[in-house]
C-alpha cells in the first residue's frame, strides 16, 4: 500500500498480468468511474454512503459479457455498487511462432481496457496466499463468479460480506459440474436455463437465488447456448443485486434437491469420434452440437477408387448436422451421378415409354428395386443408391441429396451432415466437399466386432 497526494491507492502482491504492462488510460470519459482508488475522505466516511465492493471472477468471452453487464449496471447513477477487483486465470500462449507471449483472457483484455491495473488479478490457483491476503485487504462486499475455472477456497468463500454468487448455465440442480450446457445438448434436452446460485464447497450445490428458462433449437450448438445463456445470466443477476445488497438474497435462496442432481462431467477428446454404426442419427446429431467448438466431432471414412477398388481411410472433421424424423434409409452403398438418360434394368438406354415401373407409378429395375429416371436405385427419400457396395460387399457408403450428405447409422437413420472439414483444409459445406472428391465414392469403414459376438 502507497499514498500519492490524496488518494491510497493498493498494490497488488499477487501476478497481476500476464502479459505487457502498458499504460490503461481508457478515452471515454464516462467509463472513468472504475477507478478504485479511494481518497482518504471517502476511506473515512461511513460504510452506508459508500459503494458496494464486488469482485468479480471470470475467464471466458461468455464470462467477459457478464462482466460487461455489471460495469454497465455500476455506472448508472443509482448504482450501488462498483467493481472494485476483477480476478480472471492467467493468460495461456496461442498460436504457432508465440509459444513464449501469453495472451490474455477476454476477461482480463476487457478488464484491462476499462480498469486500472491494479484492480486485475491473474492468480495461478485461487488457494495462493499473496491473492487471499489481497482480498480480505480489499474487504469486498460480494463476489461474483462466472465460468472462472478455479476451485475456491473455504478462506475465500469466508471473506465477502453478503457471499459469492455464481452464474451457472443449467437449471440446478441439473448438470452440476464442468460441461453444463454441452451435456444437456448431448442428452438432447428441450429446456435448459440458468442459475444464479451461491457458491459452496461442493461443487455447484448451494442455494439456488435466481433461475430463468428456456426452450433449446434442435439445432442450437454449444457454444451458442452458452452465449445466450450466459447473457441472459448477466442481466439475471443485475436484477437480484439489490436484494442481495439489502440482506435479503440469502433468505430469498432455495436449496437445491439433491435427489435431482445430474452431474456433467468435463468433456474428453475420446468421446469426439463418431461411430456410425454404434448410435442412431439422433443421438450422434446431439454430440455433434454439443461437441462444437471444443473438442469437435469427426468420423472416419473410406476413400475409395471407382476404377481400381483401392480405399484409403480419411479423418474427417464434421462441422455441422441435423437430424429429423423421417423413414429409415436403404443400407446398400450409395454414390452419386450427374443427370442423365434412363436406363432399364440393364443398364442399357431407354425411352420414358420402356421404363418399368412398379404399382405405385414408380420407376423400378428388374429387382423391383426403386430407381430415378436415370435407373440409378433411389431410397425412400429420393436419395440415389448404389446397389455395388463397398469392396467384399459389406460396408455402406453415404448418399448424396442436394446439398446434403446423408450418413446411414444405427437402426436404419440417416444423419444429414451440412459442412465438413477435411484434413488440411478449412471447413466447407458438403457440395464443396463432394466436388473435391471428384468421382471417387466414401464408404463408412466395417464395424468393430462387439464384445462377446
Amino acid at each position: 500500500m502507497y499514498r500519492s497526494g490524496d488518494v491510497v491507492l493498493r498494490r497488488c502482491s499477487a501476478r497481476p498480468f500476464t502479459h505487457s504492462t502498458r499504460p490503461l488510460i481508457h478515452k471515454n470519459n464516462h467509463r472513468t468511474t472504475y477507478v478504485v482508488a479511494q481518497s482518504l475522505s471517502s476511506v473515512k466516511a461511513s460504510a452506508a454512503k459508500r459503494k458496494h465492493r464486488v469482485v468479480f471472477l471470470g475467464t471466458p468471452q461468455v464470462a467477459a459479457g457478464v462482466l460487461q453487464d455489471l460495469l454497465s449496471a455500476s455506472q448508472q447513477h443509482d448504482s450501488n455498487f462498483e467493481i472494485s477487483l476483477v480476478v480472471s486465470q492467467p493468460g495461456k500462449p496461442k498460436g504457432r511462432g508465440n509459444r513464449g507471449m501469453a495472451v490474455p483472457s477476454p476477461v482480463e483484455a476487457l478488464a484491462r481496457d476499462l480498469l486500472p491495473a491494479d484492480n486485475i488479478l491473474c492468480p495461478v490457483r485461487a488457494k495462493e496466499e499473496d491473492f487471499l491476503r489481497r482480498l480480505e485487504e480489499l474487504e469486498p462486499d460480494l463476489a461474483i463468479t462466472a465460468a472462472y475455472g478455479n476451485m475456491l477456497p473455504q478462506r475465500f468463500l469466508d471473506i465477502p460480506q453478503y457471499g459469492t454468487l455464481n452464474v451457472h448455465p443449467s437449471l440446478l440442480p441439473k448438470y452440476r459440474g464442468a460441461a453444463p450446457v454441452q451435456r444437456a445438448l448431448e442428452d438432447g434436452v428441450t429446456e435448459t436455463g440458468v442459475s444464479v446460485a451461491y457458491t459452496v464447497l461442493a461443487c455447484d450445490a448451494g442455494p439456488v437465488l435466481a433461475q430463468r428458462r428456456v426452450p433449446v433449437d434442435p439445432d442450437v450448438t454449444a457454444p451458442e447456448l452458452l452465449q445466450q445463456l450466459f447473457r441472459l445470466g448477466g442481466q439475471l443477476l443485475v436484477e437480484k443485486l439489490p436484494d442481495v445488497f439489502a440482506g435479503r438474497g440469502t433468505q430469498m435462496a432455495v436449496s437445491q434437491d439433491e435427489t435431482q442432481v445430474v452431474h456433467a462431467a468435463k468433456l474428453t477428446r475420446e468421446e469426439a469420434h463418431l461411430d456410425f454404426s454404434s448410435a442412431p442419427a439422433a443421438v450422434l446429431h446431439n454430440r455433434v452440437r454439443a461437441f462444437a467448438g471444443w473438442p469437435g466431432t469427426s468420423a472416419t471414412f473410406l476413400v475409395q477408387d471407382e476404377y481400381t477398388g483401392a480405399s484409403e481411410p480419411m479423418l474427417l472433421k464434421i462441422i455441422k448436422t441435423r437430424w429429423t424424423a423421417s423413414p429409415t434409409a436403404s443400407s446398400s452403398a450409395t454414390t452419386s451421378a450427374s443427370s442423365g438418360a434412363e436406363v432399364d434394368s440393364r443398364g442399357a438406354e431407354v425411352d420414358s415409354r420402356g421404363a418399368e415401373v412398379d404399382s405405385r407409378g414408380a420407376e423400378v429395375d428388374s429387382r423391383g428395386a426403386e430407381v430415378d429416371s436415370r435407373g440409378a436405385e433411389v431410397d425412400s427419400r429420393g436419395a440415389e443408391v448404389d446397389s455395388r457396395g463397398a469392396e467384399g460387399g459389406a460396408a455402406a457408403a453415404v448418399l448424396w441429396l442436394g446439398e446434403v450428405m446423408l450418413v446411414p447409422c444405427l437402426g436404419g437413420t440417416l444423419l444429414e451432415v451440412l459442412q465438413v472439414q477435411p484434413p488440411t483444409k478449412k471447413v466447407m459445406s458438403v457440395q464443396d466437399f463432394k466436388n473435391g472428391l471428384r468421382g471417387k465414392r466414401l464408404l463408412l469403414p466395417l464395424p468393430l466386432p462387439r464384445p462377446g459376438l
